[in-house]
C-alpha cells in the first residue's frame, strides 16, 4: 500500500514556539501501515510543494498559529488550499498558501488539507518552546492521532472547539 496521508510539521526550530510543528511530528508514534507518511519540513517549503505533486487523498499540517489568543491552545480546522496566494516560494521560508499556490503553479492539487495548530507566546530568536507551547505538544500528538483515524476511516474531519492542555 502507498502512502496516502501526509502529515507535515512545518516551523523553525530556531525561533521559539514556531518549531511547534517539528516537535509534535519528531513526537509522533511511527504508524504501522504505510498509508501514513509523517514529514519534518521545517522551512522547507519548496519540498513540501515538490512532495505534494504527488497523489495525496489527504494532508494534515501541524503548525504555530499567530499570537491570537491564549498561548498553548490547540486549533482543529479544514483549511482553505485554494485561498490566492503568490507562489512566490522561498528555499528556505515556509508559508502554506504559497506553498498551495506553488503546487497549483507546477500544475498539481492540493489534496484536502487539516490543520493541527497551537496558539504561540513568542517567536523571538531562540531554539525551545514557551511552557505554554511546550505543555500543548503532547494533546497535539493525539489530535493529529485522532485526524488520521477519522481519515483513514474515510470520515469526514469535523472542526474541533479550541481547547487548552491539561497541565
Amino acid at each position: 500500500m502507498t502512502a496516502r496521508m501526509l502529515v507535515a510539521g512545518i516551523g523553525n526550530i530556531f525561533l521559539g514556539d514556531d518549531g511547534f510543528g517539528p516537535e509534535v511530528v519528531r513526537r509522533l508514534p511511527c504508524y504501522p501501515s504505510d498509508a501514513v507518511r509523517v514529514v519534518d519540513y521545517g522551512i522547507r517549503g519548496m519540498h513540501l510543494a515538490y512532495d505534494l505533486l504527488d497523489p495525496w487523498e489527504a494532508l494534515v499540517l501541524v503548525d504555530a498559529l499567530p499570537e491570537r489568543g491564549e498561548p498553548g491552545r490547540i486549533a482543529v480546522f479544514a483549511a482553505d488550499p485554494e485561498a490566492s496566494a503568490d507562489a512566490n516560494l522561498d528555499a528556505h521560508a515556509m508559508d502554506p498558501a504559497a506553498v498551495f499556490a506553488g503546487v497549483r503553479a507546477l500544475g498539481g492539487t492540493v489534496p484536502p488539507t487539516v490543520v493541527v495548530g497551537c496558539r504561540i507566546a513568542t517567536v523571538a530568536a531562540g531554539i525551545g518552546l514557551s511552557e505554554p507551547v511546550a505543555a500543548a505538544v503532547g494533546p497535539a500528538v493525539d489530535a493529529v492521532g485522532e485526524v488520521l483515524a477519522d481519515l483513514l476511516a474515510a470520515q469526514p474531519v469535523q472542526r474541533r472547539p479550541l481547547t487548552t492542555p491539561e497541565v
